[in-house]
């Protein structure tokens, strides 16, 4: 069953390729577009790599710049054919890669939309390597005489003044945490060895955070430490007030922050995709019309155009039986060679 059938005429013919030969340099910039997005969603990760537990988030920008590179070459090679396609002596040269290019084209056009669902489904898996840096982030906060956690602390100071967030969570969370190094406790002094004692791994808690929690934009100097404690501070109520730290967790923020980002990417790269499968479509009308000029005098006559030429189940199949013929042959061993009999003596 002929799929996408069309009669053109050769006026038709004539501004099929002329507006293919437009669209298909609109998507080699598209395919440019989606190789720069992908390239920046990369750096941005990358900048945040020391707060995520994995780089399983990275298969996305990986695949766009994949994709981005592929549909550049894709709609340029395009381009080519619809210039040839009015010239019934130059277009049969493009016969024999005409099969490989649409085969190539379906794969990388798959793989771009690919690309657009990991873009909104790889929430979970970005929330969950976010909840394990940032956790070992906080732990590591003091560490700054460690080799390999020098800058853990800039890094979480940093994170926290950019994204005006406190914590993993939210800022209760460095209550469970030793965040001040020894080397600046006074040992000497009784409030620290209390706290210490009364810890049962030997940690110094308290309910205090980094500076870099506090809120600028609050009236009040910043309260950091003793959030908890009412009656050290004046005019302070710890449960009803507002506080002048940040309230939000560092992990809901960088979630939003990359989901956001990563949305509208996707929707960009989706807008691409539209306008490559318009590209693929046309050009396989073009060819497919042009096939029914071939060996005619008269190239102005009135031909069909189609998109497949089978149904849909057979021309997957076309494709994909060459792929396993050959899988099969290399997987069959070759056999064993016959000992020969020996001479007789």
């Amino acid at each position: 069953m002929v799929v996408g059938k069309m009669k053109l005429t050769f006026q038709k013919r004539v501004q099929l390729a002329q507006g293919l030969w437009l669209l298909s340099w609109f998507a080699t910039l598209g395919g440019a577009v989606t190789f720069t997005l992908g390239c920046f969603l990369k750096t941005e990760l990358r900048r945040r790599g020391e707060v995520m537990d994995n780089t399983d988030i990275h298969c996305v920008p990986n695949t766009l710049m994949i994709v981005g590179l592929a549909s550049m070459g894709i709609n340029y090679f395009a381009s080519r054919i619809c210039q040839d396609a009015l010239d019934p002596g130059r277009f049969p040269r493009w016969k024999t890669y005409l099969k490989p290019f649409f085969g190539c084209s379906v794969f990388f056009s798959t793989l771009m939309l690919l690309s657009v669902i990991l873009s909104y489904a790889m929430k979970g898996s970005l929330e969950s390597s976010l909840k394990i840096g940032l956790k070992n982030g906080i732990r590591f906060y003091k560490d700054t005489d460690t080799p390999g956690r020098c800058f853990q602390k800039q890094t979480i100071d940093r994170l926290q003044m950019e994204f005006q967030c406190c914590g993993n969570s939210n800022y209760k969370d460095w209550f469970e945490v030793q965040w001040i190094s020894n080397r600046y406790l006074d040992f000497s002094s009784k409030d620290v060895k209390d706290r210490i004692k009364s810890n049962v791994d030997g940690r110094y808690l308290i309910d205090g955070l980094p500076f870099s929690c506090c809120n600028p934009s609050s009236p009040r100097p910043c309260i950091q430490y003793r959030i908890t404690n009412n009656t050290a501070h004046y005019n302070y109520e710890h449960q009803t007030e507002e506080l002048n730290i940040f309230i939000r967790g560092c992990r809901e923020a960088l979630v939003n922050y990359y989901m956001g980002l990563m949305n509208t990417i996707g929707a960009v790269v989706l807008s691409v995709f539209l306008i490559q499968c318009s590209v693929l479509a046309s050009v396989r009308l073009l060819q497919t019309s042009m096939e029914a000029v071939a060996g005619q005098e008269n190239v102005e006559i009135d031909t069909e155009g189609y998109l497949l030429e089978k149904g849909v189940k057979e021309t997957f199949m076309e494709y994909v039986d060459p792929v396993l013929k050959l899988l099969l042959l290399n997987q069959v061993a070759p056999p064993e060679a016959k000992p020969e009999a020996g001479a007789a003596s």
